[in-house]
């Protein structure tokens, strides 16, 4: 793929990039190695501080930036504008909180012999960060402001459709007063990233994106031995109990299947509804889906814009077609619009059978797949059937409901009465095929850090 800027709602190609030659690249690593060897040794107040004048950039440019984030890959420019207030959540929660992250773990040093004896959290160097196009700055910066904030350095090869926005992730942590080079975009092809894995100034590595490339990543990094965090995607089950509010379960569920156009790992996807609520349900859910306004993510109005890429379009009518033509129901939408862009509707289906391609794989797009199921452990068995366990939702007011669903459902999160999504605050990466590791909270910071035993002797002075 081309490193370009291409309307989604157009089609037109606006802007391209040169990718980086051998030499370039080799300079680039270079620079982020000698950066990381000067920059483990900032303060961490220091970085707090930088992060902190980072959030300040971020929201004066904010306005641009969304903008620009809506161009590239087609969301509306509300949820741009939500994305963009995020990192800059996200920044500053680092900021305030990260430091006590970074504290080092005393231990009880008389039942190991010593004087003292504790565990110290140290940066590993440079961290080399595969990001995907559909949350272009969100993505990228919840590796960045945890991997910043613990003095480790990052080199970024973002997805080829969002080079404005991998170019001014860089741009933003240098305005701040982050010492040059700390942070470096990447402008290379897919192709280039087991070289750059591969080079002894990389310590390791994040991928957000697709199985194959977790499996390539994965692969290249336990050849070299070095850490890696993958987060590859989902098809969450959205589990609906007759003791919920349907009314406020049919909104959430709307929002969960078409956030970011349908285009994110934690969208809900295949939703299992009692059936003494399901005939309710359908009727609520699928009204407010085909009242979504489709069009122009510029434009205040529209609920849902274009597919990011042309191909992410043809994939998703793949899955469709294939669906319909082996016996699934459209209750709404199912078919491209007759107009310029990469556009598909808000999409309901039921009668999904394991025959289907979109019953074992992830639809990347604004479909719902609908079961009517006659319990709480029917739902959890279909669900717990797929080969990816990221997120998971259940509505329900019962709380032994509750307690089955946390226990049992196969899923790196669990979310009750309320929409799946991302917050610095807490943990965030799946099981299964959905990858491993975890991105945000403490427990992201310190994927890419040393913990490093300290024991130190009785006779020490």
């Amino acid at each position: 793929m081309a490193i370009a800027t291409t309307n989604p709602v157009t089609g037109e190609v606006i802007r391209t990039f040169e990718e980086l030659t051998a030499e370039q690249l080799d300079d680039k690593l270079e620079r982020a190695a000698a950066a990381a060897r000067s920059y483990r040794l900032t303060s961490v107040e220091q970085r707090a501080q930088w992060l902190n004048q980072a959030a300040d950039v971020l929201e004066k440019d904010a306005d641009d930036v969304s903008r620009m984030i809506t161009t590239e890959m087609g969301k509306t420019l509300r949820a741009a504008r939500e994305e963009v207030a995020k990192c800059v959540h996200g920044l500053r929660f680092y900021a305030a909180h990260g430091p006590d992250f970074l504290r080092d773990l005393r231990n009880d040093a008389g039942n190991v012999g010593a004087k003292e004896c504790f565990v110290t959290y140290q940066p590993i160097g440079v961290v080399l960060a595969v990001m995907p196009w559909n949350l272009p700055l969100w993505q990228a910066m919840r590796f960045a402001a945890p991997a910043l904030l613990a003095g480790n350095v990052g080199v970024l090869k973002h997805a080829s459709n969002v080079p404005q926005c991998a170019l001014y992730m860089e741009r933003l942590f240098r305005e701040a007063g982050f010492p040059d080079d700390v942070f470096q975009t990447l402008l290379i092809s897919a192709r280039r990233v087991e070289e750059v894995l591969r080079d002894d100034r990389v310590a390791a590595a994040t991928l957000t994106g697709s199985e194959p490339a977790g499996r390539s990543v994965g692969g290249i990094a336990g050849d070299v031995i070095k850490k890696v965090v993958l987060e590859l995607g989902g098809s969450d089950p959205f589990i609906v109990m007759p003791s919920t509010d349907l009314d406020r379960a049919t909104d959430v569920a709307v929002r969960a299947r078409t956030l970011n156009n349908g285009q994110s790992c934690i969208n809900g996807k295949r939703f299992f509804v009692h059936e003494d609520v399901a005939e309710a349900f359908l009727e609520k859910f699928t009204a407010k889906m085909a009242a979504l306004v489709v069009g122009d993510p510029m434009e205040d109005a529209t609920d849902v814009g274009p597919l990011a890429t042309e191909s992410g379009r043809a994939d998703v009518e793949a899955y469709v077609d294939d669906a319909v033509g082996k016996g699934a129901t459209v209750l709404t939408g199912g078919r491209r619009p007759d107009r310029p862009g990469w556009f598909f509707p808000p999409t309901v289906l039921t009668g999904i059978t394991d025959e289907m391609k979109m019953f074992h794989e992830e639809v990347f797009g604004p479909v719902a797949q609908v079961w009517t199921v006659a319990s709480l452990q029917e739902a959890l068995e279909i669900a717990n059937g797929h080969p990816y366990g990221l997120g998971s939702n259940l509505w329900s007011e019962d709380r032994a409901e509750r307690d089955l669903f946390v226990r049992d459902v196969q899923s790196g999160m669990a979310f009750i009465n309320g929409n799946t999504t991302s917050y610095p605050e807490i943990p965030f990466g799946g099981v299964k095929r959905s990858g491993y590791g975890r991105e945000l909270s403490d427990l992201g910071m310190r994927e890419f850090m040393n913990a490093k035993t300290v024991w130190i002797g009785q006779d020490a002075a």
